[in-house]
């Protein structure tokens, strides 16, 4: 082989997969020492050099250095097979190291790429180029979706080697994406004339990012809002409609923690360095502008400041103090000037009592090491307990809602209620018209296909309605609606059938007086087919047809 094809294959490697020259030397010295032993045997000791600069070979077995036919005949055919796929071998680990030191570079940073599939459970294949990245279904902007060839921009979140590729994991829910965007879409930003100063994501509902610029002469909010919006717009559109909120910021936290809780109007700001906590106190109309919707305001404001934001009104601060002296008026060695001394510092409750540092309870209250562990020990307890007791109500309260959403749902799949008997069009006899709550019930429990009158003694009339069939009913909730209007009908029929006889007999008095008046058969029986109510009680709804 000579020097000059060589060089020729190094040159050709290098420039096409963006391998170091020597990776390459090394890979054809290692071929041919592999072909060399397949030749001479594995024990023999084979070394193998190539020049730099002139890229001729010296092999020598051991120590016994072959001239070059010696070497031409060394790489026959099956040898110059076995170095050609040794060689395949090192210049795929050469590449995958290659594409590995360029993409460990590009951490953090944005892509840009295309979608070359969608695999299972929603994760997207993306091709950028020289390699092909996946972006997880769990870094994905919530509620977007992604189709075949569409052109995506992520960030580079993990790289690491996978065999002989090279895996490459992209995020969009990442707050990078949004610090990138700002670069790319505000010259400003880019050039390091406003900075990023900190910013908060919860990605595709609302991010926030605080700004600074170093010129005050230049609006950094303006600059990132642009001419009508236009320069965030862009950014809004690549996070699928996002909200953002840009807050100018401040090193003071008694500015940048309202700024942050914007579009909240704050009434003062209250800080607790030693909870690096801030109690902010807002008007009553404001608390839940301040909160957010589901506590998303702030807590991304407080994301964005990297201080624990507490918002309340005065009311419910005032009620909160009274409520923390009394509960540490109880510690043991706590007196209450020491009390009043860990509220103003901002100790409200029990577990940020118990988390306090040793040495700084022991200075404020002049208190001993005995002293101090006592007063851990009990916070701690009460802790404890009290975030036991929050666990059951929060549990009861789970528990009363599943409740409430079963009787809902039991309640909208339920059958309408059937107050009375189905009748006829066009029935207009008398019979039909006249019905005594005792038949609306029997009308009501007694199953369609049932023809048969029942008797018209009242007592056994009770109990055929307090003992009609159910099993026929389609569903569990029709079934338990029966039953209770069953009930409710044997109930019914009992207290009425006491009053049974007063009306029938005022009815039949009333009847033969209209018989003697008016002296007309028709009428007189029309009177008295009314005052005859067990009839008609008992006639099941199946046989209004046979009736009319």
């Amino acid at each position: 082989m000579k020097g000059t094809e060589i060089l020729r294959i190094v040159d050709a490697i290098h420039r096409d997969k963006s391998i170091d020259q020597n990776i390459v030397f090394e890979g054809i010295e290692q071929a041919i020492a592999s072909a060399a032993r397949k030749h001479f045997g594995e024990e023999e000791e084979v070394e193998v050099a190539i020049d730099r600069v002139s890229g001729d070979a010296a092999v020598s077995v051991a120590g016994k250095a072959l001239d070059a036919d010696e070497i031409g005949d060394l790489l026959g055919r099956i040898a110059a097979q076995t170095a050609k796929q040794v060689m395949i071998q090192k210049i795929r680990e050469a590449e995958r190291d290659s594409l590995h030191d360029e993409y460990t570079q590009l951490r953090g940073q944005i892509v840009n790429g295309q979608i070359a599939r969608i695999e299972g459970g929603g994760t997207a294949a993306v091709n950028l180029g020289k390699v092909e990245a996946i972006l997880p279904r769990g870094e994905q902007i919530p509620g977007e979706q992604h189709h075949v060839g569409e052109r995506v921009r992520s960030v580079v979140m993990e790289v690491r080697k996978a065999g002989s590729r090279v895996k490459i994991i992209l995020s969009r829910n990442h707050p990078e994406l949004v610090r990138r965007l700002f670069e790319i879409e505000i010259p400003e930003v880019a050039e390091h004339v406003i900075e990023v100063r900190s910013l908060s994501r919860e990605a595709g509902y609302r991010s926030k990012v605080a700004v600074s610029c170093y010129d005050p002469k230049i609006d950094c909010v303006g600059a990132c809002v642009g001419v009508r919006g236009a320069r965030i717009r862009n950014i809004v559109e690549e996070l699928a409609g996002e909200r953002i909120d840009i807050v100018r910021w401040n090193d003071s936290l008694q500015v940048l923690v309202p700024n942050a809780l914007q579009p909240a109007e704050v009434e003062d700001v209250i800080l607790c360095p030693q909870l690096g906590k801030v109690i902010v106190l807002v008007q009553d109309d404001q608390l839940s502008l301040a909160i957010g919707k589901k506590g998303q305001n702030v807590r991304l404001a407080s994301k964005l400041v990297g201080w624990d934001i507490q918002v309340l009104t005065q009311e419910r601060l005032d009620v909160q103090i009274d409520k923390s002296l009394a509960g540490f008026t109880q510690v043991p060695h706590i007196t209450d000037e020491l009390a009043e001394n860990l509220v103003a510092q901002g100790f409200f409750t029990f577990d940020e009592l118990s988390i306090i540092e040793p040495d700084q309870l022991a200075e404020m209250g002049g208190l001993t090491e005995e002293q101090v562990d006592v007063i851990v020990a009990y916070a701690d307890v009460e802790s404890l307990k009290a975030e036991k007791q929050e666990k059951e109500d929060r549990d009861r309260r789970r528990k009363a809602a599943a409740l409430g959403e079963v009787a809902e749902s039991n309640k909208a799949s339920a059958p309408p209620e059937t107050t009375e008997a189905a009748k006829p069009e066009g029935d207009d006899s008398e019979s039909d018209k006249t019905s005594s709550p005792e038949g609306e019930s029997a009308a009501e429990s007694t199953p369609e296909s049932e023809s048969e009158a029942a008797t018209t003694d009242d007592a056994p009339a009770a109990e055929e309605v307090a003992e009609t069939p159910v099993a026929d009913a389609k569903t569990d909730s029709e079934m338990e609606v029966k039953i209770e209007e069953t009930e409710s009908a044997a109930s019914a029929v009992e207290v009425e059938v006491a009053e049974e006889t007063k009306p029938v007999e005022a009815a039949a008095e009333a009847t033969e007086t209209e018989t003697s008046e008016e002296s007309s058969e028709s009428d007189a029986t029309s009177e008295a087919d009314s005052a005859e109510p067990e009839i008609v009680e008992e006639t099941p709804a199946g046989s209004s047809e046979g009736r009319s």
